[in-house]
């Protein structure tokens, strides 16, 4: 089972991995993927960052890429953390964490996560830079990571 949460406060990583291993010895592989907040966006010099979402339908679609990938990969569980408000260089932002019984079933699934949810989670991010705010436009190159998966 993968647990889904959507936050606006920080979250504690070795605390999510414990809470999932607890005395289990069945798992034989953990991948973790933490993204965190830049302090810059190409030549812009990020100062602070808000991380918007549509509530409830954000937690949907993360729950259907976990599904996705709990049908394609023999994981043994997981978690995807998603935070939302304002945050600033060096805050975390996403963790994802997948277990498995062997490491690149658990490699691959978090890959694949990551790559949808930077695709169809619907999150808008807005950067505050020296030079002002600007929304952050998604990325060709994140839609391009997606067509490996697709089958």
């Amino acid at each position: 089972m993968m647990k889904v949460l959507v936050q606006e406060h920080d979250f504690n990583i070795t605390a999510e991995i414990a809470g999932l291993i607890g005395k289990r010895t069945d798992i034989g592989g953990i991948v973790t993927f933490t993204g965190l907040v830049r302090d810059f966006h190409g030549s812009h010099k990020i100062q602070k960052m808000t991380l918007e979402h549509f509530p409830g339908m954000a937690e949907k679609q993360l729950e259907a890429i976990c599904k996705t990938a709990q049908e394609r990969w023999p994981l043994l569980g997981g978690t995807v953390i998603h935070r939302y408000g304002q945050l600033f260089p060096g805050d975390q932002i996403v963790l994802v964490i997948t277990l498995s019984a062997h490491r690149e079933a658990a490699f691959e699934a978090a890959s694949f996560i990551m790559d949808w949810l930077k695709t169809d989670a619907p999150f808008w991010k807005k950067e505050e830079t020296l030079s002002g705010a600007h929304w952050v436009d998604a990325k060709d190159a994140d839609t391009l990571k997606t067509k490996k998966w697709q089958k």
